[in-house]
Formats: structure tokens, sequence, C-alpha cells
């Protein structure tokens, strides 16, 4: 269960200090907005999101059994986190996470990484795709300029609470949000390279802000970002709140297991390497408990940010470090222009990272599986848009399990890299 660290500083030369610097700096650049949305997303400040990336993409880093793995806030907690908010505020959900890394301890001192090979791929697929959906449908308000009071936590009646006040669409805000989408989706594809992201909400960021048009920013929403970490402290912890909080605890260790542990499958292949799954299981326990010493939100590995690490030349883990480290130098030096960035291009930065989650490219595949991954899939789809995604994991993995017994099959297939 040794950290990557340890075994990749051995022989540690400066030519790989610099492909880690320049990597950490261009990953840090992709997870700043990326941080930010979450956060909002998730019904936290958006300071919470940099927070999290910061102290949690650090101790993934640093203790990690991923060479390349980056770690942060990410789409998949999006829906969890909003709901334990909504029921028991922001000191609950601090505590869910606090329990979670506990959880997440005793699991790496089990030796219970390896476990994620027993959950069904179209289990992960179909509440990943189910997140997705929720993820997509929560943005349209921003998108579109809504303004409603207070956004239900549940799918449908989120739906409602925006089509009643459909009287407030704001065109300036939609044309805000679409500009954004077109250049992020134009950026991308013409020049990959370029932190796409960052120039298309600066660009319609600006332009907002240099015509004084009336559409929402993250300043006149939330106020200005703190220019700095804010104090660690202990959330008051009772008998009868653990309890409360356990169930939303477990979901949470249980996405931040598969997330980080299938990331770092994905990167596996990307680097023709092999990660310590113990070991990353134990990084997300301290990733998560730092978090929530620090008021940050959920933390796991991020699919996305380390395919954009391998991508730009990361080869150990220092190079995670650097991005967490490039966020705080940000944070700390320029967090009144966080302010001005525009929320309807926050929402189309979301929109675009909900429908790479949901893997459209793959979605032939599944039609082609056998019926019985099929019904899994959109069960465990249905129940996590319409149900609650507690119901949709412990379904999912039951019916997956049995199906699986039954056909004699066990083991998780090939993973290709999902656009997350």
């Amino acid at each position: 269960m040794k950290p990557k660290l340890l075994t990749t500083l051995r022989g540690y030369r400066p030519s790989q200090l610099r492909a880690d610097v320049l990597a950490g700096v261009t990953v840090a650049m992709v997870a700043i907005p990326l941080s930010l949305a979450i956060a909002i997303a998730s019904g936290a400040t958006p300071a919470a999101g940099l927070v999290t990336a910061i102290v949690g993409g650090f101790l993934i880093s640093l203790l990690g059994g991923s060479r390349v793995q980056i770690g942060g806030p990410t789409g998949a907690f999006i829906v969890v986190v909003y709901g334990v908010i909504a029921q028991h505020g922001y000191d609950g959900l601090v505590l869910a996470t606090l329990m979670a890394g506990g959880i997440l301890l005793l699991a790496g001192l089990l030796r219970a990484g390896n476990l994620v090979e027993y959950v069904p791929e179209p289990v992960v697929n179909g509440f990943t795709i189910g997140i997705a959906v929720i993820i997509g449908s929560g943005q349209l308000k921003d998108l579109l300029g809504l303004h409603a009071d207070a956004m239900p936590a549940d799918f449908i009646p989120k739906l409602q609470a925006m089509w009643a006040a459909r009287a407030t669409f704001s065109p300036l805000a939609c044309g805000a949000g679409v500009a954004a989408l077109v250049l992020i989706v134009a950026l991308r594809r013409l020049y990959p390279r370029l932190p796409g992201l960052i120039v298309a909400m600066a660009v319609v960021s600006g332009a907002v802000a240099l015509l004084h048009l009336p559409v929402d920013s993250i300043g006149s929403r939330y106020g200005a970002l703190p220019a700095g970490l804010p104090v660690p402290h202990i959330p008051v912890i009772t008998l009868a709140r653990v309890q409360e909080l356990l169930p939303s605890a477990l979901v949470i260790a249980f996405l931040a297991a598969i997330e980080s542990l299938l990331s770092a499958m994905v990167a596996d292949r990307m680097i023709e390497g092999s990660h310590r799954p113990n070991a990353e299981v134990l990084a997300q326990g301290w990733a998560n408990v730092g978090s929530a010493l620090f008021g940050g939100l959920p933390a796991t590995g991020a699919i996305a940010r380390t395919a954009t690490n391998v991508r730009a030349g990361g080869q150990t883990p220092v190079a995670g470090l650097v991005h967490a480290a490039t966020i705080l130098a940000v944070m700390l030096a320029a967090a009144p222009l966080a302010g001005y960035l525009a929320m309807p291009a926050l929402a189309a930065l979301l929109l675009i990272t909900a429908w790479n989650m949901s893997e459209p490219h793959k979605w032939p595949q599944y039609w082609r599986a056998p019926l019985s991954d099929r019904f899994l899939l959109v069960l465990t789809l249905v129940l996590t848009v319409l149900a609650d995604l507690t119901v949709a994991i412990g379904v999912g993995v039951g019916v997956g399990l049995a199906l699986r017994l039954r056909a004699g099959r066990t083991g998780v297939e090939d993973w290709s890299e999902p656009d997350r």
C-alpha cells in the first residue's frame, strides 16, 4: 500500500520535473472552471470547489497508488451532494464527507480495493448516465436565465419549478450560455491543446462584464471568493447525526472508490502501467477527511482531468501536486477575477460535462449488449433519475450480482476511456 510517489521519486530526473510542472499547470487551467461549476451545481459555494481541488487533489497525488491520477470534485457527486445539502445543510455534508473518508480508510486497510471488479459494468454505466441526465437538466435554469427562489433536489419537481418560472426567461443569459457552449466545442475540436475552457469562460464572461449585460455572475450571486484556504475545523459529531448521515456517507464512499479506481484503470492503459488499488482507496479516504476538515466537497479521482494530465505529458504524482499548488496560487492571486464568471457560461460547461459523462459514442454498444445487461443499465438509470442514488446503487448491484452469478460471470470488463 506504498504511495506511488515514493516509488517514482527514486531516480527522478529534471526532464521529468519539467514535464510534470507543464502538465500540472495545464490540468489546473482545466480544473479551475470545472471545480467552480461543480460546486455551484452541488448547491455549495464556488470556493468549496477550489478548496476540494486543492486539498483533495494534493492528498490524492501525495498518497495515491497511481502515477498520473488527478483528484478533486467531480460531476458524479453533484446529485448526492445537492441532496445532502438540501436535507441536512452544509454542515451535514461536511460530516458525511468526513465519515466517508473514514469508511474509505477502513476499506483500504482491509484491502478492499479489488472489490470494484465485482460491481457490474451496466450498473456503473446506468447510474453514470442517470447522473448526467440530472446534471444536464439542472443547468437549464442558469442557461435560460430563469429566476426561481429555491430549486427542489428531485428530478420531476425540479422540472416543474423551472416550468413555473418560464416567464423569467432571459434571452441575454441564453445567448451567453449558447455562445460559451459553441466556443468550448469549437476550441476543443480546432485547438485541442489550448485550454479551451478557460478561453471560452474568459471571452463570454468578459463580454458580459464589459457590456454591462444583466446576466448573473459568480460575484453578483455569491459575492467575492476568499483569497485563501479556510481554517480547518471539525464538524459537530453526535450519535444521532452519524446515524442520520450514514447512508449518504456510504454512497459518497462508494462513488469515490468506484470513480477513482476506474480512473486509475483508464490511466493504466494510457501509460501502460499499473496502479495500487488499496493505496488508491486509502488516498481517497485521507483526501475526503482533509477536504471535510477544510469545509470542502467529496473528492475522488477525476477521469477527464487524469486523461488531460497524461496527454499533457504528466509522468509522476508530482504533476498532481503541481496542479493543486497552481490552483492555490490562482486562488491567492486572482480570486476577484473569478467573480466575473457568468453563470450561463458555467451552466454550458456543465452541460458539456454531462453529455461527455453519458458517453454517447457507447450507446450503440449498450444496445447490442445481452438483454440482462440492457435491463440492468435501464433499471439503474431510471432509479437514479426518478428515485434515489442510494436505491439505484443498492438495487443495481444486488440485481447485477445475482444475474452475473446465474450466468457464471464475474469481474469487470475492459474499460475504455470516457471523456468526462
